[in-house]
């Protein structure tokens, strides 16, 4: 049997670069929330007591990005000096433009309207890029699992901190899991990597006892791990300068934490911060509900949709279906069918996916992805019988 080890990673809320994306989107969220329409490109950046926001927004509500910028910060854990980053102390500055006239003309009114002057409303791309989307059969969620077990485990790291647990553990963290495939499906966890930022003075027998006992063991399925199961807690054996004190942060650098662990290609750019005439992120999301609708169908085992644009043109350039060698129609064919039923315009994803409502603040920390705890709409699984009928009456195959 062919075996290999793959891994992926995911981090805390507490991480500089995902407190930046929580700012960015919680701004976003305050925007959409008065006007869904506002067109907002948001970054943050963020060093010793200092928090920079800055990009192009348009749109008719006023927010106190300052206040949201605290009001994240508390939320994330970030209130108070032992974390050496407080919301109530640190500085905040922001630098903000309308978003360019020229993208603007592109954006509403899309190519195909000018050319052939039709009326009906269709938004051209906000950019060009290709986007990828992805799904397989290893998790309930149609996930990758080595990234859905690293986020398990950053996501019980902040709960045992948040709820007193292991109370020494402070906002600042990361996770690495490596998982033992064999034939191309996932035996059991060979390695997993926690680095928890802590109090100063903790014992490290201590510290590394908790966090396996307290973190890994309750959030990866027993199954999965063995006496061979390697644990990496801490591996310098001290990490009491973290957060924005100990490194900056920047909104859209863990494209790979937000999406599938770099089990998947990933296309375009980052999605925090950009409203979804954006299609690096609304065209992902799209992508997404593509995929596991099409390995929820059973035609596929493994599913990779990539989808690209050009800036100001409402239709695709491309649509393209890979499989893996797992599908049960031929790629192309796939392919056909993915243009056939879904629309994959800028302004029909956004109909289709709800994607104007306040929602992404959420999102922005443990994965944009297998979200099902969220109830985003990207993750429903609402086309299989489309697809299956289609699949029949099209290519004459039954699943």
């Amino acid at each position: 049997m062919e075996k290999f080890l793959f891994t992926s990673e995911s981090v805390t809320e507490g991480h500089p670069d995902k407190i930046c994306d929580q700012i960015s989107d919680a701004i976003l969220d305050a925007i959409l929330e008065g006007d869904p329409d506002g067109r907002v490109a948001c970054e943050t950046a963020v060093t010793t007591g200092l928090v920079f926001v800055m990009g192009e927004i348009t749109t008719s509500k006023y927010v106190d990005i300052p206040k949201i910028v605290r009001k994240t910060l508390k939320e994330i854990g970030y209130d108070g000096s032992s974390c050496g980053f407080g919301s109530d102390t640190c500085a905040i500055m922001t630098s903000i433009d309308e978003q360019s006239s020229d993208i603007a003309v592109g954006v509403d009114t899309a190519f195909e309207n000018r050319e052939e002057k039709t009326e009906e409303e269709c938004n051209g791309a906000g950019d060009q890029g290709m986007m990828f989307g992805f799904a397989c059969n290893e998790t309930s969620e149609l996930m990758p699992l080595p990234i859905s077990l690293a986020h398990a485990v950053t996501k019980r790291l902040a709960k045992v901190r948040k709820e007193g647990i292991i109370p020494y553990i402070r906002p600042d963290g990361k996770a690495q899991v490596t998982v033992l495939y064999e034939d191309n499906r996932p035996i059991s966890v060979d390695t997993v990597v926690v680095s928890s930022q802590h109090a100063e003075g903790v014992d490290y027998d201590q510290l590394k006892t908790d966090i396996i006992e307290k973190v890994i063991k309750v959030a990866v399925p027993g199954r999965l791990l063995s006496e061979q199961t390697k644990f990496h807690i801490n591996p310098t054996g001290r990490f009491v300068l973290g957060g924005p004190q100990g490194d900056s942060g920047l909104t859209g650098r863990k494209v790979i934490v937000d999406t599938y662990g770099g089990y998947s290609r990933h296309g375009g750019g980052a999605f925090s911060g950009k409203d979804p005439t954006k299609v690096d992120r609304s065209a992902a999301y799209m992508a997404r509900y593509v995929a596991k609708n099409v390995v929820a169908s059973g035609l596929a085992e493994k599913c990779e949709i990539q989808i690209s644009y050009a800036i100001g043109v409402a239709a695709p350039v491309s649509v393209m279906v890979h499989t893996f060698g797992t599908g049960k129609l031929a790629d192309s064919q796939l392919s056909e069918l993915v243009s056939e039923l879904f629309d994959l315009r800028p302004s029909a994803i956004i109909k289709a996916l709800d994607l104007k409502k306040p929602k992404y603040r959420k999102l922005a920390a443990y994965g944009h992805f297998g979200r099902e705890d969220l109830g985003v709409s990207w993750e429903k699984v609402d086309k299989v019988e489309e697809i299956r009928i289609i699949a029949m009456s099209k290519f004459g195959f039954v699943v």
